[in-house]
């Protein structure tokens, strides 16, 4: 294995910029002509990058042809070297479409783990933790990444797929299990099925809670809900499985940091479709610095973000010089919302809905009457009030929300991505 350079900690943005341009000029010295895909996209480009800033005259990166590719060919589309070499298959959860299959070297797993890394030592993870992953794992980067990160670190790493709730539960108990990693839905309904068990979770000895797969981790609501029903703290995460590990909070919320030294991003405008300045409404677009088995250039997530840059005070007085993305991320631009002329974020939602403690569990649901938006909102709400939940919407969102209870227990849940949007007006991708 070729040797790794450590993720390091630049003191400036000025430094931060030299380290990624430097990582970056030496990717695509690699990957030109290697990697078939970016030789032919990059072909009319000059082969030397004169700046980050010049990047922005390259095209694109869309998930769309990547999937499109892998359908024909079996393969990914954007790999440099041969398939003989490639030790890793994961795929996609096809939330937004189809799966896309995403194969790794070893080299590549192991840029993977530093990415996990900085996370690990965000959230205070050390050798002797018990760290309980509460997923079936399945072919899904997230939790095979966070398996082997903390193998690494030296804790105990506690496996649970095909495992029911109850039997977590009791793993978790009986092993002392000090971090629990999960979808902030599981993490919720982990509690649940605690309280129905008669388990205190509060009891158990889990002191942090990585979330990640959902904007949950980094809306307040969701986010407290989740603190206080393990009495732990909780850590945001944001990764996806063609990207790769790219994101992480802080124990206090106040968003996602963006790992720099190993991911260059930009954001785009909703408005112009230009840069976006701070605190502006953009899409996340990034380019992956390590990854050179299956890089990603100018790839656009759909990830709906407000970046903020910290200032020269911000850096010299402790902090990092990575941009921040204020609430994580915000929402999809596949997943936007218009209603009666309104945009909408399914976070925004949840943010309402999990402000209420008793709500356990809901579902939206629009459909269009006439030339009318109608929304539906269910709701496992142990007060049976659904007039409170229906003023908050009014009040926050400036729509009339029609909400209703249903029975505890009836609704979906989930333990990967949560889906409780269901959009049926005709035209929408889920209209039958």
């Amino acid at each position: 294995m070729t040797e790794r350079v450590p993720v390091i900690a630049p003191q400036s943005r000025s430094e931060l910029d030299w380290l990624k341009l430097e990582r970056l000029r030496a990717l695509l010295k690699t990957l030109l002509p290697a990697n078939r895909f970016y030789a032919e996209k990059f072909a009319r480009l000059p082969p030397e990058i004169e700046s980050l800033e010049s990047l922005a005259n390259w095209p694109f990166t869309f998930k769309e042809e990547l999937v499109e590719s892998a359908a024909l060919s079996g393969h990914p589309a954007n790999l440099t070297w041969p398939v003989e070499r490639y030790v890793r298959f994961h795929r996609t959860s096809g939330t937004h479409g189809r799966p896309l299959p995403v194969y790794d070297t070893a080299d590549d797993w192991a840029w993977w783990l530093e990415c996990w890394r900085v996370i690990l030592d965000r959230a205070g993870v050390h050798a002797g933790d018990r760290v309980l992953l509460a997923s079936s794992f399945g072919p899904y980067a997230f939790f095979w990444s966070a398996f082997e990160a903390t193998i690494a670190r030296g804790a105990m790493a506690i496996p649970t797929g095909g495992m029911p709730s109850v039997a977590r539960l009791e793993l978790a108990r009986s092993l002392a299990a000090t971090v629990l990693v999960a979808t902030p839905s599981y993490a919720l309904h982990l509690a649940e099925v605690a309280r129905e068990e008669k388990i205190d979770t509060s009891g158990l000895p889990v002191r942090l809670v990585i979330v990640a797969g959902e904007p949950g981790g980094s809306i307040p609501s969701v986010r407290g809900r989740i603190a206080e029903a393990w009495a732990a703290d909780v850590l945001d995460h944001a990764g996806a499985t063609e990207v790769g590990p790219w994101g992480v909070g802080d124990l206090h919320g106040h968003g996602v940091e963006v790992i720099e030294p190993w991911f260059h991003p930009e954001f785009l405008s909703l408005e112009t479709g230009k840069a976006a300045g701070p605190g502006e409404l953009a899409e996340l677009v990034l380019t992956t610095l390590g990854r050179v088995g299956a890089p990603v250039i100018r790839y656009r997530t759909g990830d709906l973000v407000r970046p903020r840059w910290p200032s020269d005070e911000e850096i010299a007085a402790g902090g990092r010089p990575w941009v921040r993305l204020e609430g994580g991320i915000l929402g999809r631009t596949d997943d936007m919302l218009v209603v009666r002329g309104v945009n909408i974020f399914p976070g925004a939602i949840d943010d309402i809905v999990r402000s209420f403690p008793e709500v356990v569990e809901y579902r939206l649901t629009l459909t269009k009457s006439a030339s009318l938006d109608m929304l539906k909102l269910e709701i496992e709400d142990h007060l049976e009030d659904p007039q409170r939940v229906a003023r908050e919407l009014q009040l926050r969102l400036g729509l009339r929300v029609d909400v209703a209870t249903v029975p505890i227990g009836s609704l979906p849940r989930f333990e990967g991505k949560g889906r409780r949007v269901i959009d049926k007006r005709p035209n929408s991708e889920e209209s039958p």
